[in-house]
């Protein structure tokens, strides 16, 4: 039976059973890892965005968790508790987003070796950009794959052609690790909650845990990161191997998503023959899985019910 537990509770504590450990890449980069055994469901594997941290998803986590999946997760290298890629810790900076494909496709490696199958992933938003651009690689497999308000193209307030072509700009007329703008998700005046999710309390989570470990903290992205993700994003819609995948692929989509371009995720799903579209309309924010509940409590039982059909 599920465990009854108070929901902030979860939010705001690592579960006992849950172990915190540090992966070493390739190149001796220190990556973040939060592990929590299961009871035979299979294993799943949570990445999140731009910014997250393990810590924001112990609810989504431990609802997984709760239904028998052995639950991991690590911070992206340059955010998190793994080690940072700009001088300025508080900047998301990269210069390319190939070694987070390569530091995802060596602890997939290593843990579906050391897992009982089925193996399955969950990416939001970076993460689903960089998970179906690895299972597009081939540097990973998986039985099945759930992509939330992934980030298959970008929103900009001057329109996403205009915006990659500042970034492309500003990243080669200056030092391309400063920040791109002062908030921490995008420019202009909207209220960063409000871009995010509709729920105050589970907002509220990351502000308790960034209190508690301020070493966590990212804040906005580089110049570089920006010309990346546009770069990166064009690519990969314009692939030709989206027609090839045979891995089922559920996508949940924000239509009403002010940080990545939910037209572009329904675009990239209609070319995948093994893909399921989900859409939420304006009572939805980028952060579906930490939504008011009428909206999260949707998208969990969509995940449930996938992952029953395609990866039992």
């Amino acid at each position: 039976m599920p465990t009854i537990m108070d929901p902030s509770a979860l939010r705001r504590a690592i579960p006992g059973d849950a172990r915190i450990s540090f992966d070493t890449a390739a190149d001796g980069w220190r990556l973040r890892r939060f592990t929590r055994a299961g009871t035979g469901r299979g294993a799943l594997m949570f990445q999140g965005g731009r910014g997250d941290i393990i810590e924001k998803y112990l609810e989504a986590l431990a609802g997984w968790h709760d239904r028998g999946w052995a639950v991991t997760a690590f911070d992206w290298r340059g955010q998190g508790g793994s080690g940072r890629l700009c001088p300025d810790h508080h900047v998301g900076h990269c210069d390319d987003f190939g070694p987070w494909i390569d530091d995802l496709a060596a602890i997939w490696r290593d843990w579906t070796t050391a897992t009982d199958g089925p193996h399955v992933i969950v990416g939001h938003s970076m993460g689903g950009y960089l998970v179906l651009r690895a299972l597009l690689d081939g540097v990973i497999r998986a039985d099945a794959v759930v992509l939330v308000a992934p980030m298959l193209g970008l929103r900009s307030p001057v329109g996403a052609v205009a915006g990659g072509q500042i970034a492309r700009l500003m990243r080669h007329i200056g030092d391309p690790t400063r920040p791109a703008w002062k908030n921490h998700e995008r420019p202009g005046r909207l209220d960063r909650r409000t871009l995010l999710t509709a729920d105050a309390d589970r907002y509220a989570d990351e502000a308790w845990w960034l209190a508690a470990r301020p070493e966590l903290q990212l804040g906005p992205p580089s110049w570089a990161w920006l010309d990346e993700a546009f770069k990166a994003t064009a690519r990969l819609r314009a692939d030709p191997k989206l027609a090839e995948v045979t891995t089922p692929i559920l996508m949940l989509v924000a239509e009403h998503d002010r940080l990545v371009d939910a037209r572009a995720a329904a675009t990239v799903a209609a070319r995948i023959p093994t893909a399921t579209l989900v859409r939420y309309g304006k009572d939805a924010a980028h952060e579906l899985l930490r939504e008011a509940d009428p909206v999260r409590t949707h998208a969990m039982a969509a995940i449930d019910a996938f992952l029953d059909r395609h990866a039992a």
